[in-house]
């Protein structure tokens, strides 16, 4: 949806470029995974080392990742349907679009804590968009159908494991999309719930990899020599947080997980298994990646078409109803 950003921003108004180092993950870096270096805690707490590690799942990457074409496929379809309530009269005045680089890195934290817990407040969270006044167009019957169309007339795309996402038919959210996107708009939705799936199945197949079990076992074996047994694997740790803290004592044990990470290098391995993994998902499935790049690509060109021509309406008085 235009103006809204990933998961924060909303499912499936994601794009995401193919990552160029994704096919890297298959050669030397995988040939090395079941020596895995161990990692200094320095090292395991560096913005830049996790950034590098968080990258590296291509299935992930293309999820998650924000970029260029993105960014300007976002903004093309904002800017289409701010232009197009225009022309029924209405002003919609969605939230800007975030540049490239901008937030924190949102992809899932599979394995667990990563860097010591924060002794700072967390930050408020970003306000979300206004509700409109009451009796005020914006809170009208008109305005939300000339928005968000016709509710009988809403698309409905199905993955192949359960996932399905419903978008609207018509109205100006529909109309940006078709414009960006064009007769490919289910296959782009499919695509990107077909991802979806297919990081879950990965994540599952995961637990049953040799080198991830050895991994996981030497994170165990860590753990129990620190005085915390039973531990069974570290995003479990975490579920069980609360309860821990009770019986064995504050942050010892968060302290205990991360020098048991670094000290046997469990997520440098933990990711770098999870990349081949998803690698192997991505090669098992070469129409996922072709329809990826290429409705990318066509919705970059569309965008730069709409970005580069002048805005078509110009913000009209209040509607009345």
């Amino acid at each position: 949806m235009p103006g809204t950003r990933r998961p924060r921003r909303v499912l499936l108004t994601l794009t995401a470029v193919l990552a160029g180092g994704a096919a890297v993950v298959g050669g030397t870096l995988l040939a090395s995974a079941q020596d895995a270096p161990q990692v200094s805690d320095e090292a395991l707490v560096s913005t830049a080392a996790l950034e590098r590690l968080h990258r590296m799942p291509p299935v992930t990457d293309r999820v998650f990742a924000w970029t260029g074409a993105q960014a300007r496929s976002a903004e093309a379809q904002r800017r289409y349907a701010i232009d197009c309530m225009a022309r029924q009269g209405f002003r919609y005045a969605p939230k800007a679009t975030p540049p490239v680089g901008s937030g924190e890195d949102e992809r899932p934290r599979p394995f667990g804590l990563e860097t010591p817990p924060s002794s700072t407040p967390p930050a408020p969270a970003e306000p979300g968009e206004k509700p409109p006044k009451p009796g005020s167009p914006e809170a009208s019957p008109a305005y939300a159908k000339a928005l968000f169309g016709d509710e009988a007339k809403r698309v409905t795309v199905k993955g192949e494991h359960g996932m399905s996402v419903s978008r609207p038919g018509d109205g100006c959210l529909a109309e940006a999309e078709t414009r960006v996107l064009g007769d490919g708009r289910a296959r782009w939705i499919r695509t990107q719930i077909l991802l979806y799936e297919g990081q879950e199945q990965a994540r599952a197949a995961l637990e049953k990899d040799p080198r991830f079990r050895d991994a996981t076992g030497r994170w165990q074996q860590c753990m129990d020599r620190a005085g915390f047994p039973g531990q069974s694997n570290p995003p479990a740790l975490l579920k069980t947080l609360p309860t821990q803290r009770a019986r064995l004592g504050g942050r010892d044990i968060l302290r205990a997980d991360l020098r048991c990470k670094s000290t046997t290098g469990y997520l440098t391995l933990a990711y770098t298994r999870l990349a081949a993994v998803q690698q192997d998902w991505l090669d098992r499935n070469p129409a996922v990646t072709k329809d990826w790049t290429d409705l990318l690509a066509r919705q970059d060109k569309a965008a730069r078409e709409v970005l580069a021509a002048p805005a078509t309406a110009a913000a009209p008085s209040p509607r009345s109803e």
